[in-house]
Formats: structure tokens, sequence, C-alpha cells
């Protein structure tokens, strides 16, 4: 840990991560194979950087506060192995630097976890796993089932693209300031040809949005001027179904109507 005193910001959710065993179960949950290219998201102080470190080759950080980024690259530069890039996440291109497959982990910044989860998943071909902490909320709502009272659209776009996995709950306590929730971390592991056929993702996007601003609605009225009787007929689900019973796999075969 560096000695150089930071004041949180709060116009960037800072919430420091200090409590040494949970570092030390994301550490062994992201379980880095040999080749794989490391990047954290938020290193903030570098609670989790140093001791990545310790079992990494190299790593890369993305970090948007100037006096961290300087912090980090002061604390832990001197050995070549971290690569601390400058600017705000929602706009760094994970891809970049060949064709390495990429593990990203860290903890997401609460205001922007959501945004920052669909930049993450425009660009899953380069990436083969996500470990991130969350507030606890926006994990359950992740990882629901159909049928439960947190499953809705982001459920739907997130497991449509990759197998999702509660790992463990991390308590307000083991922040420097303690946030108001709790947290979880989750790991997503994008599929590889073996997930249900989307098609156009922002069709699809536009279909599960469409549904669940309904929500309320069945189906068939919800998905008016989308769909109609005969594509729920050729899908094979009740038009008068409400969208948060219905699992991902029937989503993908109502956007297949759309294409067709």
């Amino acid at each position: 840990m560096p000695a150089t005193p930071h004041r949180p910001r709060k116009r960037f959710g800072q919430h420091f991560l200090h409590d040494r065993n949970v570092i030390q179960r994301i550490i062994e949950a992201l379980e880095p194979a040999a080749g794989s290219r490391v990047i954290e998201i938020g290193p903030g102080r570098g609670a989790l950087t140093g001791p990545l470190l310790e079992v990494l080759p190299t790593l890369e950080v993305v970090e948007i506060d100037r006096d961290l980024a300087d912090i980090l690259e002061q604390s832990f530069g001197d050995s070549g192995r971290l690569t601390v890039h400058r600017g705000n996440v929602l706009k760094f291109d994970f891809c970049a630097g060949g064709a390495t497959p990429v593990r990203v982990v860290g903890n997401l910044p609460y205001n922007i976890s959501t945004p920052l989860l669909f930049h993450l998943l425009d660009q899953q071909d380069c990436i083969e796993v996500m470990l991130v902490m969350l507030q606890k909320e926006v994990a359950r709502r992740i990882c629901a089932g159909p049928g439960s009272r947190d499953y809705g659209r982001l459920s739907v776009m997130i497991q449509a693209s990759c197998a999702v996995e509660t790992l463990f709950d991390v308590g307000r306590d083991a922040f420097t300031p303690a946030p108001r929730v709790d947290s979880a971390v989750i790991r997503l592991r994008p599929h590889a040809g073996d997930g249900p056929d989307i098609g156009d993702r922002r069709q699809f996007a536009r279909l599960v949005r469409t549904a669940f601003s309904r929500h309320r609605k069945t189906l068939r009225n919800g998905l008016k001027g989308l769909l109609d009787t005969d594509d729920f007929e050729a899908a094979g689900i009740d038009p008068e179904t409400r969208p948060e019973t219905l699992p991902v796999e029937a989503f993908a075969r109502l956007a297949a109507r759309r294409r067709g």
C-alpha cells in the first residue's frame, strides 16, 4: 500500500478495498492462466494491484484519477511490470494490444457499473473472464433466474452473453470509506459458441428493452408492433406470458423472428 494519502472523491465513486481476506479470495478466483493478459479496473490505492503483481508477470490497470495513477506508478512502476492506463474506463479499448485473451478484474464503481458492464460485453470477443465486485443488489439482478423478483432486462442481457456465477458477498466494512450498501463478487464468462443465438445484439437489446419497459403487460401487448401472433406461435411462446417469466433462450427465439 502506498504511503501517500489520498482523499476519496465522490465524483469517481471511490471506496477503497482494504480487507486482505477479500483480496486473497479475489486473486484465487481469478485463476490467471499462463499467457493471459490481466486488466484491473479502478485500482485505487493499489490494495489489489500489489498482491496481483506478486502472482502475475505483468499487469495493466485503468485509472481515471490522475493523482491515484501517479501513486500507482510511484509505488509499483519501478519493476516495469505495471502499465497504468490513465482515462475513463468507459472509453477504454480492452481488445487493443493483440490477440491475447483478457481477464478483467476489479471493484466496479457503483455509479457506472451497469454501463461499464455493457461496455465490456461490447468487447467480449477478446475477454475470457470478468471477475468483478458490484453492489450486491446489482449482482443479484445479473444472476437472477426467470420468475424471481430480481429478474429483468439486466439479467437477460448479461446472461445472453455470459455464464454468470455469484462467488461471495463482501461487507461494507471491507472498504474505506464504507459504502452504504453491501457488495458481491461475481464471475462472468463470455459464451464461446455455446450460448443462445441472439443474432444482432442491438436488435436483441431493443426487443428485451421494449419487453421490460412494459413488464406489467403481456408479451403480446408489450411487443405490439415488433412481433405478431404468427411470430409467437413460430417461436413456441405463449403471447399471454409476461416478460419476467421468460428464460433467456425464449427471448433469443423471439429475436430470431425479428430477423426473419
